[in-house]
């Protein structure tokens, strides 16, 4: 028998939930067959058999699995062990009672990589904490009501109820009625990351205004010349503008880890998408390499994924540089966070005609802001002016764009 382990689906998954077995336990599968629908921090996807033959299912759908962890088993036939068998006196065989925490051969926890990560984080020590997942391995859930349970000081008497107040107080009445909604896996990782960026990335803000006369006009060009097909969008410029502009400024398509710089040699350029609830960061792979046409049919085809939940994790990894824009909501500026490791992130605004002094003269001009949040361990004050400089050098003079 052929073990099936809980497969690594993107550079950050530690650990995956069986959402639904697509076959039987018993059933007959071929290689290439869908097996499993398996939801992972960044997607929904199905995995598909790697072996032929029959299926015995290990772990159960709703189950949490360590990436590795046995989900399944195919082979020839079904292995299983003998079911017990009543002994000879009529009274029935005591089960042994279960063991308070599993531990592995080599004397250490059994818990998830997430498990140990978090009780590290919180100081607890996993001996203390009772496992609930398979074989009582401690899971993700079973560190947090750990460390929900212990009380950072005695509990206190109950004080005697408040007089009820008009502003309502601080209290849930006040509130009315208080629904609790829990994350999304995709939803906790956002909130993790983010979380993790804002407390590990020293990171600072720069921002220009670029003139988009010469891209607006290129575009209507652009666009009666596509006939019926949609023509690039200005997002579709910047991602093209910073993808240029990245392979010219090494450490802005890099990232700080580990006291080392990494540098990358490929330009992949995630671009923000709202969608499922959370915001999800599909990658424009070599976005330097590819045209302002191709990197417009791949930008609105990954968005197109995002809202229909068909989005897989490889269109979600990998990405050197994001690029996010709300522009389209009228918002001029805003500070994005940045996507760890990444060395920055690019916010675009609004883009409306505004009256600009040029050659002493007050005229209409289209502009947008620029905003540029990098880290300042990697990407220092200079190297991130110049950089963002040579982005709005690219747009305001956008033909090579468009080669």
């Amino acid at each position: 028998m052929a073990d099936v382990p809980m497969p690594r689906l993107s550079d950050s998954m530690e650990e995956g939930t069986i959402l639904k077995w697509l076959k039987s336990d018993g059933d007959s599968v071929a290689a290439g067959e869908e097996l499993v629908e398996i939801e992972t921090d960044k997607a929904n996807m199905t995995y598909e058999a790697e072996a032929a033959g029959t299926l015995a299912i290990v772990a159960k759908e709703g189950e949490t699995l360590a990436v590795g962890a046995t989900m399944a088993r195919i082979g020839a036939a079904v292995e299983r062990a003998p079911e017990p068998q009543p002994a000879p006196a009529a009274e029935p065989v005591a089960e042994p009672e279960p063991e308070p925490v599993a531990e592995e051969t080599n004397g250490r926890v059994k818990a998830s990589p997430v498990a140990r990560r978090i009780a590290r984080e919180r100081g607890l020590e996993l001996a203390s904490v009772t496992g609930t997942g398979p074989g009582g391995r401690i899971v993700k859930s079973d560190v947090e009501a750990a460390a929900g349970e212990t009380p950072a000081t005695p509990p206190a008497a109950a004080p005697a109820p408040a007089p009820a107040v008009a502003s309502g107080g601080d209290g849930k009445a006040g509130r009315g009625e208080v629904s609790q909604q829990e994350l999304t896996r995709l939803q906790q990782t956002v909130a993790r990351r983010m979380a993790e960026s804002k407390a590990t990335a020293p990171d600072f803000t720069i921002a220009l205004e670029v003139d988009m006369d010469a891209a607006v006009e290129l575009r209507a060009q652009l666009k009666t010349a596509a006939g019926d097909a949609p023509a690039p969008s200005y997002n579709d410029f910047v991602v093209k503008a910073a993808a240029l502009a990245l392979r010219e400024f090494p450490r802005a398509n890099g990232a700080y880890r580990d006291g080392r710089f990494e540098l990358y040699s490929r330009v992949n350029v995630g671009i923000a998408v709202a969608g499922q609830d959370a915001l999800v960061v599909p990658t424009v792979f070599d976005a330097d390499q590819k045209s302002l046409g191709a990197i417009a049919r791949e930008a609105r085809a990954l968005a197109e994924r995002v809202r229909s939940g068909a989005i897989t994790p490889p269109e979600l990894s990998a990405g050197t540089f994001t690029v996010s824009n709300i522009g389209m909501y009228g918002i001029r500026r805003f500070t994005p966070v940045i996507n760890p490791p990444q060395a920055a992130i690019l916010a675009v605004g609004e883009l409306a005609q505004r009256p600009v002094v040029r050659d002493g003269e007050i005229v209409a001009r289209h502009v947008f802001e620029l905003t540029l949040v990098s880290d300042h361990r990697i990407l220092y004050g200079a190297d991130a002016a110049a950089f963002l400089a040579r982005i709005r050098q690219l747009l305001e003079q956008p033909l090579r764009l468009a080669l």
